[in-house]
Formats: C-alpha cells, structure tokens, sequence
C-alpha cells in the first residue's frame, strides 16, 4: 500500500468566497482547532454516496440523526463484535467519516450479547417486522398531523373560558419540538432493522469464502437476488398506471405532462379517465412519497409534490411499450440465475457444510429484502413529510417578514430555528415587533454566498493517512472503501490511461455512450442506449433504468443501494471507481464490465450498435 496521504482537513483551505463557512455548523460537527493531533491521527472519507452536495445548516439534521442511530444500534443495542459507529465531521461543507473499530480484546465479550439479541430478531423477524411498519406508520401520522400556522391577534375564547392557561405560541413551541423529536424517533427505527439485515448477509458472505475459495463476490450477491421489494413498487405502479392508459386508450393525454393538472383535468374528461384516475389515486397514496433525491436534502422533489416527475415517466413507459418494448424487472431470469447458481455451489459441500450453509443462506435472504425496503419508509416516504412540515414553517416564518424567501430556513442550524421561533412568540407576546426580520436576511444573504461558493468545488474524497489495509466490513460493503480504491485516489492505481477500476456490483458488459450525471435534475438528458456515469444513483432512478446499458458510479460497495438496484433490474454496473463521473465526458464510448469492475473509453463503433449486454455468474 503507498505511503501516500490525502490532505489534512486543516491544511485544505475552502473555495474563493466559501471563508467562514465554519460557523454555519455546530461546534461538534467540524474540525476544532484543539483537537488536530487527535483528528489528523484518524483517516476519513467523504460520505458522496448519501451527501453527495453541499449541506445547509437545517440539512444536517440527516445525517447527524442517521449516523448517530447507526452507531447507537451497532454499539448499544445490538453489540456488533467487530463495529461501533461511526464518526461524523462536516469540512468546507461537505460530509467525511471515520468508523469506529472495537478493541481486538473487547470483541470475544460482545459476541454472546450480540447472538442474544441479534437472535431474538432473527428468530421472529417477520412478527417483528410487522410491528415496526405500525410503528413507521404511527410516527407518519403524527408527522402528517402537524402544522405550522401563523399566531392569531388574539388567543381564542373558548382557550379563555375554559381556563386553558395556554396559549397558541406553546403549541408552536411544541410542534416545532415535535417535528425534530419525530425525525429522530424514525432515524432509530431505521436501523432497528438494518444491521442485522448487513450481519445475515456478511455472515453468509464471509461463510462462503470459507467453503468456496476464489468465490467472485457476484456469485455471493447473486444467491439473495430476485426478491420482492417494495422499494420497486414506486415504479411498478407508474408500469401498472401506463399500461392501464394504453387499455384505456388515453395515450394521447401524455404528450405533454409539464402541466399536471392541465394532464389530469384531460384525462378525467376522456371517456374511461375516471377510472385511470381512480388507479392513479390509489397509486399515489403511499407510493408517490418517492424522491429523485435520496431524502437528506430540503431541495429534494418528491413524487408528491411534483406529479409531473410521476407523469412524465408514465408517458415515456407509454412510448416504450408502444414500441414494443418489455419494461419490467427481469425477475422470472433473475431467479433462475440465483437458483442455478446456488444449486452449483451447494454441490460442492458436504453434508454438514450444505446444512451451515442452507441456514445462513435462508436467513440472508429472508432479512435481504429490509436492506432496500427502509429506503422507501424512512428515506422517503417518513423524511418526504419532515420536509414538507418544514417548508411549511419556513413559509409561515417567511410571510412573517424573518427571511427573504419561503425556503431560507435551512440555512439556520435547527436550535437558530428554535430561537427564531422564539423571537416570534416573543414579539406576539409583549405586542412588539419581533428582532429577527432585522437580523436574519442579512445574515442568510451571507451564508448563501458561502454554500453557493462551497458548492463549486468538489470535495476531496478522503482526509489524512489510509490505513494499509482497509478491513473494517461495512466500510468495505457499503462504501466500496477498499485499498485499491485508496489508491485510484491516491492516483497510484496501475490502471492504464483511460481504464478506471472499481468494485464489479452487478455482472454483464455493456457498451454505449456516455451520460455523465451530476444530480437528478439531469435525468431527462438521458437517452435509449446511454450508459449512466454518475457520482452516485438514487433507487427512485429506477425508471430510467430500462433506457440505459449500465450504470457506472464513483462511491459504492457491493451493497450499495445502487449495486442492489442494478442488479435486481439486470443492469451491469461499476460502482466505487472514485473519479469516472469527473474523468468521464457525456458522448464518449465505454465498455463497462461488470465482471470484473472495470470500465474503458474505447473508440465508438462507426455505426452504433444495438445494446451489446450480456450477464453471466
């Protein structure tokens, strides 16, 4: 391994502009002066695969609620033997991470703790699992029944007479505590799950290396492939909705959907719209609670809010099968694959090995299913309403003169937002004007100066000395953070020119122009037969998938979300190449291997072939 280091978080200066973006953040969340020794001595890496831009103040909430719950269900619920947490810093606005490993002598002690409650999950993960969708749904419904109304001239009568003793801007107070306390609620609930979900598999994945020496890690992933996911079900409803409207004869109304209720109103009044409306209405609820983003930013566009994301890929499906085109999940061929390969493999054992790994095969896909399903509950649908919530008290603290724009503020940190709202109370309370509509414009002015300038400079992706060997499981499952990738970003990988290498997350070659992608306001720019180059894919990409030849990304493990999902639609994909979507051009020619992980600007063909696609195990 090079002895090569990347950067010193305090060495790195930010962007022309970006100067004191520090005191955006909360003290604990950047690097303090007084703890140099201490933090150059650890290596981080930046988090691109779930922040993959520049976060306000508000934002961090994502991940300071995620991170957090992660380490609480792996060091205090859960005792994983070999993984804490993981620790979190913020640098010229960007996220950077550093695991936390348990003491060689500590992990003997966790291990019966561990299998005394992991087993207890495992031995009844499906009664389990339904509670917690009620208790998903629960923390839903209270999320949805707030609201943020602007304090009235004067405290209702009826809260007079009826000796109440509190007013209006005590339910404010509350519901803003409320709002941030029902967000942290589902970020444990997140992970309840979701580590035991990694264990079962890394526990078959690392079962299999024993017993099969050599075993590809595509084989591994291969053996769970082909379940049913709800995170799909989002784009199986707009399939279903498209080839309804085909039945219907209501084609013609997808033309042009950039105006939903124009489209809407259309197909309502077309003989047989009623009833596309009603499927759509079914479909809407709770399904269109689906960002293009992946539900860590205030900007993300949800479904719900943006019916014409759902609608313009119900037209594209429509022009697709008029085409004659197959658009669904190769799941039939998907499950012949897992089984074949499974069946291979298992004939290689012995009795008692073929009963270890029949077990572990069983619980790994049994749990297989949670590792993408949460997405859609938490990331989307649960933090799709947070957002929502939130602009609305934005909006509310924006009429009441405190910020220039209805969605300023995020660039307050959540306690500013607090003191702000109780400024507000504050001012309706003694009949004076409130401070803030004369402190905070001006100050958000400066801070958008600051994330605006941070924005224009890429992050670098790790910080201090690379360990000599990258051992740590889940940095290596879910992040792709390998020594090889340390050294493709340390620029001393042996690739030759043109020639990136990354982690090979689902099997095929694929050849095709690129489209190089930076954030899902691009997606319309994709074309029949592109192969996607990105810094990192959301699942709600889904609906381009059935367009493009592969997928290439430049952060991502073999269970990344965008391994999974190009695997559960067919896709070869490269993940973890750490500078393609940088490197890389939209219109030059690659061949991505899937198969080996590695992808190639090659010349383009004098006449554009077909997709050229192929998978094999």
């Amino acid at each position: 391994m090079t002895e090569k280091s990347f950067p010193s978080p305090y060495a790195l200066e930010p962007a022309e502009g970006g100067e004191g973006w520090k005191d955006l953040y909360a003290y604990n969340l950047v690097f303090q002066e007084n703890r140099r020794e201490v933090e150059e001595s650890k290596f981080w890496f930046c988090d691109s695969q779930h922040w993959p831009t520049v976060t306000k103040p508000f934002e961090t909430i994502g991940f300071e609620f995620a991170v957090s719950c992660l380490g609480q269900y792996n060091s205090r619920h859960l005792l994983i033997p070999p993984a804490n947490g993981i620790e979190f810093r913020i640098h010229n606005g960007y996220v950077f991470m550093s695991p936390v490993g348990v003491a060689p002598d500590e992990i003997a002690a966790r291990v019966p703790q561990f299998m005394q409650r992991a087993g207890h999950y495992f031995q009844n993960w499906d009664t389990l699992l339904e509670r917690w969708k009620g208790k998903i749904h629960s923390t839903i419904e209270e999320l949805n029944a707030l609201s943020f109304e602007a304090l009235p001239d004067a405290v209702d009568i009826d809260d007079v007479l009826s000796g109440k003793g509190t007013g209006p801007n005590d339910d404010l107070m509350n519901t803003f505590d409320k709002l941030i306390s029902l967000a942290f609620r589902a970020w444990q609930y997140h992970f309840e799950f979701l580590n035991l979900g990694y264990v079962a598999y890394l526990d078959f994945f690392t079962y299999c290396t024993e017993v099969f020496p050599g075993i590809p890690d595509q084989a591994v992933a291969k053996m769970v492939q082909g379940v049913d996911m709800e995170l799909f079900r989002p784009d199986d409803e707009l399939k279903k909705l498209a080839k309804l409207a085909i039945e219907l004869h209501l084609t013609g109304h997808f033309g042009n959907t950039a105006d939903p209720d124009a489209t809407l109103a259309a197909i309502g009044a077309a003989p047989g719209g009623s009833a596309w409306l009603a499927a759509w209405e079914e479909a809407k609820d709770p399904w269109f609670n689906f960002t293009v983003g992946n539900g860590f930013y205030a900007h993300d566009k949800y479904w719900m809010d943006y019916l014409e994301l759902p609608l313009g890929y119900i037209g594209d499906y429509i022009s697709r099968l008029e085409l004659g085109e197959n658009i669904d999940r190769p799941v039939a061929e998907l499950i012949v694959e897992r089984d074949r390969i499974t069946e291979e493999y298992s004939e290689l054992l012995s009795p008692e090995q073929l009963e270890a790994f029949q077990g572990k095969l069983g619980l790994a896909r049994q749990v297989y299913p949670y590792v993408e399903n949460h997405n859609f509950y938490i990331e989307h649908w649960t933090m799709g309403v947070f957002w929502r919530k939130a602009r609305q008290l934005s909006n509310m603290l924006h009429e009441q003169g405190f910020w220039a724009n209805p969605n300023d503020m995020f660039y307050l940190r959540r306690d500013e937002v607090r003191e702000a709202l109780f400024d507000y109370v504050t001012g309706w309370a003694v009949g004076a004007p409130a401070i803030g509509p004369d402190y905070w414009p001006a100050e958000i002015a400066r801070r958008t100066v600051i994330i605006d300038a941070l924005s224009k400079q890429r992050p670098q992706p790790a910080l201090n000395t690379p360990p000599a060997v990258i051992t740590e499981p889940f940095t290596l499952m879910l992040w792709g953070i390998t020594s090889d990738q340390i050294a493709n970003w340390l620029g001393d990988s042996d690739a030759p020119e043109g020639e990136f290498r990354g982690m090979a997350a689902s099997s095929g070659i694929a050849e095709g122009p690129a489209r190089v992608i930076s954030s899902s306001d691009q997606l319309s720019e994709v074309q029949v037969g592109d192969i996607l180059v990105a810094p990192v894919t959301a699942p709600s990409w889904g609906p381009i998938f059935g367009k493009i030849r592969a997928t290439v990304t430049d952060i991502g493990g073999m269970m990344s979300h965008a391994a999974i999902v190009c695997r559960e639609y067919g896709m070869p994909a490269v993940t973890g190449t750490g500078t393609a979507s940088a490197e890389i051009t939209t219109g030059q020619w690659l061949r991505v291997d899937g198969n080996t992980g590695r992808v190639t600007i090659i010349d383009a063909p004098v006449v554009a072939e077909p997709a050229l696609a192929s998978s094999h195990a």
